[in-house]
């Protein structure tokens, strides 16, 4: 006897900005009943899905999210209903068509994967077995590394570093659990450090720390002296992972750049590829994320051609974890990696084809967060599923980013010794 989907609702929530986001609900036959939050993003590549607002200026700014509520109750909700819930692409097919645009926008991204995520948690639990389980099948058992943001730069601060993201990566540690507390201990240690220097100890939208640093090499550094404070060595327990996010400072969207914010001034796609080259020469870094700017295709690839030997060269802005661009990406050699965000694409299994067509083609899936998150924790599981190894959620501060690693944690003393970890 299958099991069908009986009922799906909606409602607007906060997210960690405080800005409103879709929650669905779905109840089933068999009296199964599941929910999923919708993460938000900042930082965000054009042809991404694209997240239905209601711009009523008299709501949060016209940030609201009933329109998107509205089309889940009024007509995604409807047209799944009666569905076997463990069809995930079947409905997630429906649910596009129903849209009928090619980035979601009638109907909102936002609201298609509130859906696609509560049914896939639906038939999990329906199912009596993990989330990570009934997505990646009974051999799914590595949990990632966490790529940890523990200093926040460009548009995810309001500080002078261009930068996006400067991330510790326990690549050395012998179990989740280990490198958790390895970045843990070093993210208190670089608190101690800014403190000592009299810099601001807040933190930015992924928890990482947001101080005046005086210059963009000062935050690695700084990081640096962090690891080793707190008794780790550089490149060995912990390395290092950047997150440039260089459309957020590309005066076009191919380039040139304008490092406003460091007061570094002008630079061509090469000034920055050359940047990188020494800065890897010099610095155990083992991943960086858009180096250049989301239509700089020809400024990727020959940072990947110069670099890809030697670091994980990561596309988001340019792929926005859309096959078509992924294709091209692996046609012309752009990277060896492309993130990987649910809600940049609006469906799980849109997702998952995602990571497949990656490593079909050698590459490196990055599963990660969006720095407007809520408290779920789908994103664990589904890192866990995928087999990735590696995600990012943000620093070892904020709710909505520990619950993720929380949520690893469990999965590691489910799977006991069976749970693997390394970086490779």
């Amino acid at each position: 006897m299958k099991t069908t989907i009986l009922s799906v609702r909606a409602m607007e929530i906060l997210d960690s900005r405080g800005n409103p986001t879709v929650r669905v609900f779905v109840e089933l036959s068999d009296g199964t009943t599941s929910a999923a939050s919708v993460p938000s993003g900042a930082s965000t590549g054009e042809n991404e899905a694209i997240e239905l607002r209601d711009n009523d200026p008299k709501r949060y700014a016209g940030k609201g999210v009933l329109n998107a509520v509205a089309n889940v109750n009024e007509k995604l909700g409807p047209a799944i209903t009666g569905m076997d819930v463990f069809q995930q692409a079947m409905i997630d097919r429906r649910m596009i068509e129903l849209d009928g645009s090619p980035n979601k926008s009638r109907l909102g991204a936002n609201a298609i994967l509130g859906v696609s995520m509560a049914v896939a948690r639906a038939a999990a639990t329906s199912a009596r077995i993990p989330l990570y389980t009934y997505l990646g099948g009974a051999g799914a058992r590595r949990i990632p590394v966490p790529c940890m943001n523990i200093l926040n730069g460009g548009e995810h601060a309001d500080n002078n570093v261009d930068f996006q993201e400067f991330m510790a990566v326990p690549l050395g540690a012998p179990s989740f659990r280990e490198g958790v507390r390895y970045v843990a201990e070093t993210f208190h240690v670089l608190k101690r450090i800014l403190k000592d220097r009299g810099l601001s100890t807040g933190v930015g939208d992924e928890g990482g720390f947001a101080p005046n640093l005086e210059s963009n090499e000062d935050a690695i550094e700084t990081i640096i002296q962090a690891i080793e404070r707190a008794g780790y060595k550089p490149g060995i327990d912990i390395a290092i992972a950047l997150d440039s996010a260089a459309t957020s400072f590309a005066v076009d969207p191919k380039g040139p750049y304008d490092l406003k914010w460091s007061g570094g001034g002008p630079m061509k796609s090469e000034d920055l590829i050359n940047l990188a080259e020494d800065w890897v020469s010099k610095y155990p870094i083992v991943l960086w994320e858009d180096p250049l700017a989301e239509e700089d295709w020809e400024g990727f690839k020959r940072f990947t051609k110069k670099l890809g030997n030697r670091l994980e060269v990561v596309g988001d802005d340019i792929f926005v974890t859309n096959t078509q661009y992924i294709r091209r990406g692996i046609e012309e050699g752009t990277a060896n990696s492309s993130l990987i965000k649910l809600n940049q694409i609006g469906t799980v299994s849109e997702t998952i084809e995602a990571v497949r067509m990656c490593r079909d083609a050698g590459w490196r899936a990055f599963i990660s967060h969006r720095s407007g998150e809520t408290e779920d924790t789908f994103l664990a599981d589904f890192a866990v599923a995928m087999d990735t190894g590696h995600l990012k959620s943000g620093s070892a501060s904020r709710s909505e980013r520990i619950a993720k690693y929380n949520r690893l944690l469990e999965i590691e003393e489910e799977l006991e010794d069976t749970a693997l970890y390394y970086w490779k």
